[in-house]
């Protein structure tokens, strides 16, 4: 899936979930557009992972570049090494496997991956001798496909941070010499300082730049927390911002597992270095500045010690082209009993008993200024009970008055898969339902006021904020019938 989502990150969600309601390329054009691309198949954008890959293998001395997957059969005559990321190749991962446990469908991104794997430029390709490495954040699910592995002909799975194994692999494959099957990167083979982390080449999707990479508050359900933790320097993000502003592409994502992070104290935030960056991204460019991922415990700590939301969302209002904010963030859950055991740092350094009144505080604090977040929940996790789904519900309540959009994904066992309707018969119990519904009330409440207010202004998206809301209703409705069929069922 090649896309910019229309220029809007959030709408990236969307090809997580089968097609609703609507034709798959109704649904396709309003989630994944197909980006421009030169004479080669060469998009204007890609995902910054891949173009930090095409970065190293271009400073390794090879002759790389990202090429759209609608295009690589332009290449067959001269392509000796096919590479391929993916956020969710399987749909394994949050949130495809949720609207994977609910509606029983197959998601688009997992619908789509299969099809290009099985199109005469890839079979050909693999007929010609290349050689298939695939990568990225969702390496992971070759281990539980191996059945595709084999029948794709995927000769090798690296999984982790790849800069520094890429060129010798590739190396490897280009001579013809034996390639292992899978490599884990570990923490002494990824990069170790900024220093050894390559500048993109060209743009990336939607202007993202990384700021951080790793974060110190070890969830137990999240792998980012096994990285080291490495700051990229401030003039190191803007030189990769220029190259995005040189391609035409006139947005800024600053992407960090916590931006607010950023040359911190620890898990306490300082002022210092987030307002030179953002103080130099926007002398630099008037467009929007977007942040990727933000923690709760942070965005409280920030504006109570250092009033630093006020001044950094009054850096990026300061020009006209930008009237919010949007961000993701991780509620989980609103059970201090399942944080202690999940995530007892998540609300550092606040104490664990706090997190419920963390969470409202920074929740608060965002709408007061126009930070329009996208919150994650994890339903089911090992250890949960019955109260805890409750007190997740009664925090989604609390929430209501935050403008922000609320997204339920189920923990689910990898071996669920194989039987999809075992696991929505018997791990969908009735006290998830109610959280669902109090999720689906939230969002479709706060997503037409953000359609409406905030989202793809202007003309030229007229039809997708329509149909956007459209498929909101649609949603509703077959999701309160779906709660009903797990009620009867369990009457």
């Amino acid at each position: 899936m090649m896309t910019d989502h229309h220029h809007h990150e959030f709408l990236g969600f969307m090809t997580t979930g089968p097609s609703f309601g609507v034709p798959e390329w109704v649904w396709r054009w309003i989630a994944a557009p197909k980006p421009k691309v030169d004479s080669l198949g060469r998009p204007k954008v890609a995902t910054y992972g891949l173009r930090k890959i095409e970065a190293a293998l271009i400073d390794a001395g090879f002759n790389a570049a990202v090429v759209d997957p609608d295009h690589i059969s332009k290449h067959l005559d001269t392509m000796k090494v096919l590479m391929i990321g993916h956020h969710d190749f399987f749909a394994y991962g949050p949130p495809s496997s949720e609207w994977w446990t609910i509606t029983g469908r197959e998601p688009f991104n997992r619908v789509s991956f299969r099809r290009f794997m099985e199109s005469p430029a890839v079979r050909e390709a693999k007929r010609r001798g290349v050689k298939i490495i695939v990568g990225g954040p969702a390496a992971w699910q070759w281990l539980w496909s191996t059945d595709e592995w084999k029948k794709w002909g995927v000769d090798t799975v690296i999984d982790g941070e790849a800069e520094r194994v890429v060129s010798e692999i590739v190396d490897r494959a280009i001579k013809g010499q034996e390639l292992p099957d899978y490599i884990y990167v570990g923490p002494y083979d990824t990069p170790a300082t900024a220093d050894e982390i390559p500048k993109i080449k060209h743009a990336s999707v939607n202007g993202l730049v990384e700021i951080m990479r790793g974060c110190p508050r070890g969830c137990k359900f999240c792998s980012v927390t096994l990285r080291p933790w490495r700051f990229i320097p401030v003039d190191d993000v803007i030189s990769e911002i220029k190259v995005n502003m040189s391609e035409g592409e006139k947005g800024i994502i600053l992407h960090s597992e916590d931006v607010l992070l950023y040359y911190a104290d620890g898990i306490k935030p300082r002022p210092e270095g987030l307002i030179k960056l953002h103080t130099a991204v926007r002398q630099l460019t008037d467009e929007p500045i977007g942040w990727s991922h933000a923690s709760l415990a942070a965005i409280k700590y920030a504006e109570d010690n250092h009033k630093l939301i006020s001044k950094l969302t009054e850096i990026m209002f300061s020009s006209e082209k930008q009237r919010y904010l949007g961000v993701e963030v991780g509620v989980e859950t609103g059970s201090v009993k399942l944080a202690r055991k999940i995530m007892p740092a998540k609300s550092a350094p606040y104490p664990t008993e706090k997190y419920p009144e963390v969470v409202e505080d920074a929740f608060a604090i965002m709408h007061e200024h126009n930070v329009i977040p996208a919150a994650t929940l994890i339903i089911g996790q090992p250890g949960e009970e019955p109260d805890d789904v409750v007190a997740t519900t009664e925090l989604v309540e609390k929430l209501r008055p935050y403008r922000s959009l609320i997204v339920p994904m189920f923990f689910v066992p990898m071996g669920a898969f194989k039987n999809m309707e075992w696991f929505r018969r018997n791990m969908v119990r009735p006290e998830h339902v109610e959280l669902l519904r109090a999720t689906l009330r939230h969002s479709a409440y706060w997503a037409r006021d953000i359609v409406d207010r905030f989202y793809l202004k202007g003309t030229r998206y007229l039809l997708v904020r329509a149909a956007i809301k459209w498929i909101i209703g649609y949603i509703e409705r077959k999701a309160e019938e779906a709660a009903r069929a797990v009620e009867q069922r369990g009457a």
